[in-house]
């Protein structure tokens, strides 16, 4: 069951007392979420599952300092995830992506299921991303899938930093419905 930010909020509350069970539920409730965002930013699942564990470890030794967050639970647990992504990015050397290019033309890359789901995946996210406004679309591209901060969209697009913030939530929102729905259903 979805849970809402106020949950998570208060999940959060609850793990920055020590609250192990609050942690797991958490986990539960948001994983998947974030686990998205990662793929989308170092598109590697496998580097995307090592770092979803390292984020969940920032989230259990900073759940202390949300209470002080201006942004939403949600919003929070994203900015954590997005940032990690950005720098596991800048850490990468050119020369690990030249070897990784290497091991994808010599073993063939996905495999054909693998590639199909994530077609039809992706298919997906561009349909309910085409129901967006344009620029409200862009502004998503640019902060979830290119690793833009929030700051420099607002200069981009040349609106206030909360209208930005704005912008970009009520995207999720329906993009989430979108995704659960599919394109073309209104919710």
């Amino acid at each position: 069951m979805a849970k809402t930010s106020e949950d998570i909020s208060a999940l959060i509350e609850r793990i920055a007392l020590r609250d192990r069970a609050a942690f797991d539920a958490l986990y539960q409730a948001t994983s998947a979420k974030l686990f998205g965002v990662l793929v989308r930013i170092l598109n590697d699942r496998a580097e995307a599952e090592d770092a979803l564990q390292e984020v969940y470890v920032r989230v259990w030794q900073r759940a202390d300092r949300f209470g002080s967050s201006p942004t939403g639970a949600m919003s929070w647990l994203i900015a954590i995830a997005r940032n990690h992504a950005i720098d596991r990015l800048r850490a990468r050397k050119p020369a690990a992506a030249d070897m990784d290019a290497a091991t994808e033309v010599a073993d063939g890359g996905p495999g054909p299921e693998t590639a199909a789901i994530a077609a039809s995946e992706a298919g997906q996210l561009n349909d309910c991303l085409a129901e967006l406004e344009t620029d409200k679309a862009a502004a998503v591209r640019a902060a979830y899938m290119e690793g833009y901060a929030y700051q420099e969209l607002a200069t981009r697009f040349g609106v206030p930093l909360n209208t930005m913030r704005t912008w970009l939530r009520r995207s999720l929102i329906k993009l989430r419905a979108c995704l659960e729905n599919g394109p073309g259903h209104d919710t």
